[in-house]
């Protein structure tokens, strides 16, 4: 495990911030990390970090501005967030321990719906669905995670990819859709893939 120190570029520790509802010890929170959601005074819905996560800059975390009750992000501890990343919370985002989000990624749990009455989409309602990212999971630069999503836990997602459906533990999909090419480590992936899929132990 890394042991970060106040270099250059890293950012600083954080004991407490106004935005973030419950926060572990020794996170770490550039100063231009930025936030859109209601007060939390007059919100249920909550913003969790575990112990030891890092937001860099330009990070932004989203929770919408209506009270939206399906609205809640969660980071797990040792979770890395790079550099301009977009992190919707809108329908949900639960991030598991020692992830890895590239720099511009994006992960989003709300869209607009495209059916509606109104021809000018940004007027149509919200859609939402929970992104789920596993535990281990690398999220590549500047990839794109839909609404609805589950990345299984040690996935990863390569760089500029766009996942629109879920991608089993220990897979490595790239591409737009995201297909999967191979699985990590292939005994352990397809004892994973079967546990997944509902089948039990493979060996």
């Amino acid at each position: 495990m890394t042991i970060w120190t106040d270099a250059t570029g890293i950012p600083p520790v954080a004991y407490a911030h106004p935005h973030i509802d419950q926060m572990g010890a020794g996170c770490r929170i550039a100063d231009s990390v930025s936030f859109v959601r209601q007060r939390p005074d007059v919100c249920t819905a909550r913003i969790s970090l575990g112990e030891g996560v890092m937001l860099f800059d330009g990070v932004r975390l989203v929770l919408g501005a209506d009270l939206h009750t399906s609205a809640f992000i969660r980071i797990g501890g040792g979770s890395v967030i790079n550099v301009g990343s977009y992190l919707s919370g809108e329908g949900g985002l639960d991030i598991g321990e020692g992830v890895l989000v590239g720099p511009h990624a994006a992960l989003l749990s709300a869209g607009h719906s495209l059916d509606a009455a109104e021809p000018c989409v940004a007027r149509n309602p919200l859609t939402r669905a929970p992104v789920r990212i596993g535990a281990g999971a690398w999220i590549g630069a500047r990839s794109i995670v839909l609404q609805g999503v589950t990345i299984g836990e040690g996935a990863v997602i390569g760089a500029g990819s766009v996942v629109t459906r879920d991608v089993p533990p220990m897979a490595v999909a790239v591409g737009n859709p995201a297909r999967i090419m191979r699985y990590r480590h292939a005994q352990r992936g397809w004892r994973r893939l079967a546990t997944w899929l509902g089948m039990g132990q493979v060996t």
